[in-house]
């Protein structure tokens, strides 16, 4: 559900942009209360990595010809937090669209709010930790990762549509454009719900102590090194290795642009536009995961999705360690200076 440019206009784009400025600042004054944030950052970066790469794996959606791939952010909160959460997805976007041309610049922050804001702010702190406030169970994770996934696609799809709208897309008329987009991240939203409620699972069975304590106030340890390592190890497997496995088939977004108007990418007008494009143009060295080339032949394609998966990994983690030096260096500063 990554937006183009050519979805958005310079005042729709700026204006998210802002939105995800407010989001982003809230986040970080949240944390700095967050007695695990030091332990908490090295578990940032690998999870980020872990989402990074299991977004690279479409997976089919049978009789519609269209494919998804889970957002993550309700499994990023579980774990995480919310806020968090926000910031680890942010990154993430943020990488996608500079390194591999994932979502353009200009809707960068329609990207964070409609894939971020709405499911680890909307629906994982109004639904999933509703549900689970009582006390994790099976049932209680299964519906909760269900709800707050499906409703939080529903959300962020017609966030899609509505920034559409007001930008003015007339290829992508209102009602006909929601009638393809709601009902496809549906069901992608209901199978992310369904894949996130196994893993959580999975955790609640064999190290509880990583979920998000829900309604309850003590110290918690999060992470360790062999949660850290299992994480990164399954991180380059998907990216660098199970994303060959990829559906070929257009994401929802990109289907249902096709039904609305007949094709699957519209075109930017307009010097800002172009400068932007050129920008993006420059900064992605593995633009759409793979390597610059023309009719690359299928290993070098195979290899291009690889070094990609494993790049987009690498980097991930690469930002959360360096996040985690600045406030290991602030943290002695301020010891000095007391």
């Amino acid at each position: 559900m990554h937006m183009g440019d050519a979805l958005v206009s310079p005042a729709v784009g700026v204006g998210m942009m802002i939105a995800t400025a407010g989001v982003t600042t809230y986040s970080v004054k949240k944390l700095k209360y967050d007695e695990n944030i030091e332990e908490k950052i090295p578990l940032m970066g690998v999870m980020g990595a872990f989402v990074f790469a299991a977004q690279m794996i479409n997976i089919t959606i049978p009789g519609t010809g269209s494919s998804g791939h889970i957002a993550g952010g309700i499994l990023l909160s579980a774990i995480l937090g919310p806020y968090a959460a926000f910031l680890t997805m942010t990154s993430i976007l943020v990488i996608q669209a500079l390194l591999f041309g994932d979502g353009g610049l200009l809707a960068l922050g329609c990207n964070i709010i409609n894939m971020g804001f709405f499911s680890c702010i909307i629906g994982y702190k109004l639904i999933y930790s509703k549900v689970v406030s009582k006390g994790y169970s099976k049932k209680r994770i299964f519906t909760g990762s269900v709800l707050a996934a499906t409703v939080a696609l529903q959300l962020g799809s017609l966030g899609v549509v509505l920034q559409t709208l007001s930008s003015g897309i007339t290829e992508l008329p209102f009602s006909t454009f929601v009638s393809f987009m709601q009902p496809i991240h549906l069901v992608i939203g209901i199978g992310e719900g369904i894949i996130t409620a196994v893993i959580l699972d999975f955790l609640w069975q064999k190290r509880p102590d990583l979920l998000e304590r829900v309604g309850e106030k003590e110290k918690i340890k999060i992470s360790n090194k062999k949660v850290v390592n299992v994480l990164l190890v399954s991180s380059l497997v998907l990216g660098g290795f199970l994303s060959w496995a990829a559906s070929s088939n257009p994401d929802g977004l990109e289907w249902s642009m096709l039904k609305t108007s007949g094709i699957e990418e519209l075109e930017t007008k307009g010097e800002v536009y172009d400068v932007i494009s050129n920008i993006q143009e420059k900064t992605a060295i593995l633009m759409d995961y793979n390597f610059k080339i023309d009719k690359p032949s299928e290993i070098l394609e195979k290899l291009g999705t690889s070094v990609s998966g494993i790049t987009g990994v690498t980097l991930t983690i690469g930002v959360f360690l360096g996040i985690g030096s600045l406030v290991e260096r602030r943290k002695k500063l301020k010891i000095r200076i007391e």
